[in-house]
């Protein structure tokens, strides 16, 4: 079993959830995927304080003479290789997951990240084989060994790959206080 530990920023109204990025690390190699939806639905984005206030600026942002040519209230960089469109991420999603030996989903809180991730290629039923049908939540293992003091993070909060790290390193964590 190969543990992946990934994390999903998205806009969700109550009825859709749409991925604004997906950040994935492989805990046997190390080896990580960052993406970000270039189809996300920008005007329903730049109407969500919370989502502009804590997501937004974690993602890729444009220097230089590219922001002469983009809206000041939206600063993002459609150039940076991170920036791809939806069937571009989910090839690539699928292509890290499969090459993973035995592949195990992990996220925290991660009901809807699994949703997210599933809709990649449409109905749940659709997944790709070699992709899991359900993500393991490291908030219910937090809570089966007592609901310890876990580490904070150190920066990157809401930033898709900067949470995925995180999440392996909550992984680390519980899992040495379940071999004490």
């Amino acid at each position: 079993m190969t543990r992946v530990f990934y994390d999903c920023e998205f806009l969700e109204d109550g009825r859709t959830i749409d991925l604004i990025s997906i950040g994935m690390v492989r805990e046997n190699d190390g080896a990580e995927l960052y993406l970000v939806n270039r189809d996300m639905p920008i005007r329903k984005i730049r109407k969500h304080p919370w989502l502009m206030k804590n997501v937004v600026p974690g993602l890729p942002r444009a220097h230089g003479d590219r922001i002469l040519h983009m809206p000041k209230s939206w600063l993002f960089d459609y150039a940076h290789p991170a920036v791809q469109p939806r069937d571009v991420i989910a090839s690539r999603v699928r292509r890290f997951i499969t090459d993973t030996p035995d592949p195990q989903l992990w996220a925290w809180y991660g009901a809807y990240d699994h949703v997210v991730l599933a809709q990649l290629f449409g109905r749940m039923i659709d997944l790709p084989t070699g992709i899991p049908m359900w993500t393991n939540d490291l908030r219910q293992e937090a809570e089966r060994l007592g609901n310890p003091q876990l580490p904070e993070q150190p920066d990157g909060l809401h930033n898709a790959l900067a949470d995925a790290r995180h999440n392996l390193a909550r992984a680390r964590f519980l899992d040495q206080l379940a071999r004490s």
